[in-house]
Formats: C-alpha cells, structure tokens, sequence
C-alpha cells in the first residue's frame, strides 16, 4: 500500500494507528493498545473524571497513536495548531528558541500528561516539544475535542482543570525562579519529580533523569556549573546518591527541610501532579 493511501486510514477503537511520521497521519505497526477506560494513566489524562456511560465518546477522540524517537520534536514553535496530545509512555522537554539560537527550557512532562495546550489561543504552537526518550503519544484532534466536550460536560470540565492546572505550573515556575536560591530551586525540582512518578505508581525514591544537567539549569535558570556543584553537595550531605542519569532520595525529609526555608515548597509542588 502506498504511503498517500495509508494516509486516509483510520482504525477504530482497536487496534490503534501508530504514527510513524512527524505530522502526517500514516499507517505504521498496528498493536493493541489499551482504550481509555483500560488505561492506567486515565486518572492524570484527559479522560479523568469522565463517567463510564460517556467514555465510550471520550475514548473516540483518540485519533491515532504515534511514536516519537528520542530527540525528535513532536511540534516546533510556529507550526499550525490541530491536537493536543497525551503521553502514554516517555519523557518530553518543552522550550523556546530565541532569535540566536539560544534554548530556553520552559518544561518537563512525562507519562499522563498534555502537550499543546500553548496553542490554543493562537492556532500555532509557541514553543518545541522534544522527546528525552523513546515515547508513544496519544493524538487529539482538538476540533473533535470541542465537539465532544457540547455533548459531555464533564470532558469540558476536565479541559477547564488541566487548563488550571498549567496556570498554577506557571505561577509556581515563577515563584521559583524570583524567590528561591539555588539549592532551594534543585530541591524543589527533585521533590516534584519524586511526587510525579509516585503518583503514576513508581518509586519517588529511585527514577531516572531524562533531561541533562545543562537543561535542568535551563529550566531552573542556573548554570550548568551551579547544578552539578549543588548536585554534588547534596550527595555529600546524605540527601541524594547520583549515578549517572539514575537518582535516588536517600534522605526525603531532609530534603523537604532544604525547602521549608523558603515556605514555598507548595506553590511549586502543587497537590495535584
């Protein structure tokens, strides 16, 4: 079958369409996905909340399942806003990129949560999503979103809360960056990651960090130099082991106390991940 013919298929509800190439719907592996209702991460996704007798619908919006490589871009700023999409599985960075090239990190997302949500005010996506690793993402058309949502309240609902959700990241991301010292901000960093993957069912105390010691500086507007010293220190002080990419939380409740000397550990480690 010819690639222009692969492109108007759509498979529905099982097995999924994988997509296998950046921004076109294609026809690649064919597996069996688990639907929403299935799905272990439905609770942190957008399907959260929906009721049973309407997941059926829900579930529909899903339009295909697309893989990403990692270091390849989902989106880049300034491409046309269609979907939002869900991570099923894999670690992703969002940035910005300044008129010299220079890369500015804005966030980090894993399993369970949206990518895109920039773009819904403008109809063209202001930043880079970039996968840190292998992922698999669920593809939303957002028009079939909007048309859902006039029939099933409760999807627009849960539209409304991921919406808030971003807002308050961003409030916390500031708070971060003017209020808190170094150290504070590394801490505050790994507590949140710690808190993230124990939500998903994974240990809070050993994970791995996708993202280099240069983008969490990035991000946390600290030097490279500055969070490999503070890492450094903090292992030296009990708090945390490193061993290449792979962390573990030896001391927890010291590593809150790094934090309550700012008193705003809960701006930026919301209750809900």
């Amino acid at each position: 079958m010819s690639t222009d013919a692969a492109a108007v298929i759509r498979i529905r509800p099982q097995p999924e369409t994988v997509l296998d190439r950046q921004g076109d719907f294609f026809l690649g592996a064919i597996q069996p996905y688990p639907t929403c209702s299935n799905c272990n991460l439905r609770e942190t996704c957008l399907s959260g909340g929906v009721p049973a007798a309407d997941l059926e619908r829900v579930e529909n919006i899903v339009y295909a399942r697309r893989r990403v490589k990692c270091g390849e871009r989902l989106f880049s700023a300034g491409d046309e806003f269609k979907c939002l999409y869900a991570i099923r599985n894999g670690f992703f960075k969002t940035s910005l990129t300044d008129s010299k090239g220079r890369e500015q990190v804005t966030g980090f997302f894993m399993s369970g949560e949206l990518l895109g949500m920039e773009g819904l005010g403008y109809g063209r996506c202001q930043g880079n999503a970039t996968a840190l690793q292998d992922s698999l993402v669920c593809t939303m058309p957002y028009l079939q979103i909007e048309q859902v949502s006039r029939d099933v309240p409760s999807l627009q609902r849960r539209l409304h809360a991921v919406l808030s959700r971003e807002i308050v990241r961003n409030q916390g991301i500031m708070l971060l960056l003017g209020s808190m010292p170094a150290e504070e901000r590394l801490a505050a960093f790994l507590m949140n990651l710690s808190r993230r993957y124990r939500y998903r069912g994974y240990s809070g105390s050993n994970f791995l960090l996708c993202m280099s010691r240069e983008e969490i500086g990035s991000y946390l507007g600290l030097t490279l130099e500055t969070v490999s010293r503070i890492f450094s220190k903090f292992h030296k002080r009990g708090l945390i082991e490193v061993k290449h990419k792979q962390i573990s939380i030896v001391d927890i409740d010291g590593l809150d106390g790094v934090l309550a000397l700012s008193g705003l550990f809960t701006c930026v480690n919301p209750a809900r991940p």
